[in-house]
């Protein structure tokens, strides 16, 4: 497997190096767990949720005097967050017995819906293990340690009657349980050979650390992993690579020391030709935070998908003069719907590398008993002939998804709030008074940064998108007057929905107003639910096919 140069500083991409994985990728905080910046951290790891992050690891250091435990940390981020995943990064196994660290991980992924990785770590710092009580272990008993406690924690949560005997760790019909809410993905981190290979064959993920392994040490690391995958049968991409950085904004040069989009563009360097796919960032500044979230991660993300994109068009293409077959599997909205395209429709979204691109149907369910416009009176894009870019409607529909899957998550954050409403009922007490409050504001919060995502969506296709198309394609002004009177009832809706959650922060929670004041945020909900899902499967109906045959340019 040849090396690659360190991101950002190399040559243009090509395929001969280190192949993309083709992971998920994934954005999260490394904050430090200090004991004397309580408020601030706890204020930090919201702002990540908020700003719609997908990951906060804390590192385990039990015999640093200023850290707090990070199994006590966790659990409290666990009852203030609802949808960020926690993990330690990476639990000290010396100090940590795997039967009780798996029983606290499966425990809090119950109390939190499914939200725990594990990472575990061999051991470091091995004066401070063993003033704490732990075992000094040579390199060679670290590892054999290490793989005895990934064996033992999958049989306890596997359930029954455990009997393990080892050189280091031993159960003796233990009775196992609880098991967790979901398989809990174990990541180790690892930068030895051994270590490596152990990796490769158990682990779910691999967690290497800047500062420890940098980016041009990445490749030889991960073809360790990769070869140790295969030998035991699996595939590489089933190990998930995810890197903790750090680095700052600015003007100068080097790797995560330039503008958040020179960031994105080394980071996803770094995911097409190393493979690595989720990205944990080392910081305590909100501000970096949110800059992170709101436009390295959008914009890594996107510079990914294009080059996937065009990587697929390039390899389905064949030579000329080659017959060619389409082994392509549908997607799932065109395996399920059973709506037929509009005429025209099919074609237009088939580009000349074979690829096709299905507008999402709309189901015709709605929450609200009105509609703000008649959706039959809508116009109808002329039909078209196929198009050479068709990822360019593709990531029409993903950014689509995007908004749907988030929406999905809005709803289901408001019903946690509103379930936690009717728990705590009408108590007057401070704590359950303070718990609604800071529920509400969490609600609020998160709501916020979706309505902001939405109309900067629609900002960009008012000023960017809808003109490109006018110009290219003149019969399509019905169409593109229509979405942007959409867009402009998509935002009053918004700021309808903005006042309902005024409302909430401001209210107490607590007694009749409480109820009738979650009943109209979830009308507005409801009814930005309607309008939204509408115009996003109008729009991928009307515009996939115009997008293919012109793209963005």
């Amino acid at each position: 497997m040849p090396g690659a140069a360190a991101p950002g500083a190399g040559p243009e991409l090509t395929e001969d190096l280190v192949p993309d994985l083709d992971q998920q990728l994934e954005f999260g905080i490394f904050p430090t767990p200090a004991a004397d910046r309580i408020p601030e951290l706890l204020g930090l790891v919201q702002v990540a949720e908020v700003e719609g992050l997908d990951l906060v690891s804390v590192q385990d250091h039990p015999y640093q005097d200023g850290f707090l435990d990070t199994w006590t940390l966790l659990s409290v981020l666990g009852a203030r967050t609802t949808t960020i995943r926690l993990a330690p990064n990476v639990a000290s196994l010396p100090l940590r017995p795997p039967v009780l660290l798996a029983k606290a991980a499966a425990s809090l992924d119950l109390l939190t819906d499914g939200r725990v990785e594990l990472g575990l770590g061999a051991g470091a710092f091995w004066d401070g293990i063993v003033a704490a009580g732990g075992p000094r272990r040579s390199p060679g008993e670290a590892v054999d340690a290490l793989a005895e406690a990934v064996e033992l924690i999958r049989a306890f949560w596997a359930g029954g009657t455990l009997r393990f005997r080892g050189e280091h760790y031993r159960a003796q019909g233990l009775h196992a349980g609880p098991a967790p809410a979901h398989d809990i993905p174990i990541w180790l981190g690892a930068y030895k050979p051994r270590m490596l290979r152990l990796t490769g064959r158990v682990a779910d993920a691999w967690v290497p650390s800047m500062g420890y392994a940098d980016p041009p040490d990445l490749p030889a690391l991960a073809e360790v992993v990769d070869e140790a995958a295969l030998a035991a049968g699996r595939p590489p991409g089933s190990v998930r690579r995810i890197y903790n950085i750090n680095g700052r904004f600015g003007t100068g040069g080097g790797f995560l020391r330039g503008t958040p989009a020179q960031w994105a563009e080394q980071l996803a360097e770094l995911t097409l030709t190393v493979g690595m796919s989720s990205y944990v960032l080392g910081t305590d500044d909100a501000d970096v935070v949110r800059r992170f979230a709101a436009e390295v991660a959008p914009a890594t993300r996107e510079l990914v998908e294009a080059e996937r994109a065009r990587r697929a068009t390039t390899s389905q293409e064949a030579p000329t003069g080659a017959a060619t077959t389409s082994q392509e599997v549908p997607t799932e909205a065109a395996t399920t719907s059973q709506e037929a395209p509009a005429p025209g429709r099919a074609d237009a979204t088939r580009g000349s590398g074979g690829h096709t691109v299905e507008p999402t149907p709309d189901d015709g369910h709605r929450l609200s008993p009105a509609m703000p416009w008649d959706e039959p009176s809508r116009p109808v894009a002329p039909d078209g002939s196929p198009g050479p870019y068709p990822e360019q409607a593709q990531h029409l529909k993903d950014i689509h998804d995007g908004l749907r899957g988030e929406l999905a998550q809005v709803r289901d954050v408001l019903d946690q709030v509103r379930r936690g409403h009717l728990t705590v009922g009408a108590a007057r007490s401070v704590v359950n008074t303070m718990t609604m409050r800071q529920n509400n504001w969490t609600l609020g919060a998160y709501c916020e940064s979706y309505c902001r995502i939405v109309t900067g969506h629609h900002t960009l296709e008012d000023r960017s998108v809808f003109p490109h198309l006018r110009r290219v394609e003149p019969g399509l002004g019905a169409v593109l007057d229509r979405l942007e009177e959409e867009h402009v009832v998509i935002h009053d809706v918004l700021e309808q929905f903005d006042r309902a959650l005024v409302r909430l922060v401001a209210e107490d929670g607590s007694g009749h107003a409480g109820a009738e004041v979650l009943e109209g945020v979830q009308r507005s909900l409801d009814l930005l639910t309607d309008t939204l899902l509408s115009h996003l499967a109008y729009e991928e109906r009307e515009l996939v096919g115009p997008l293919s045959r012109h793209g963005l340019s």
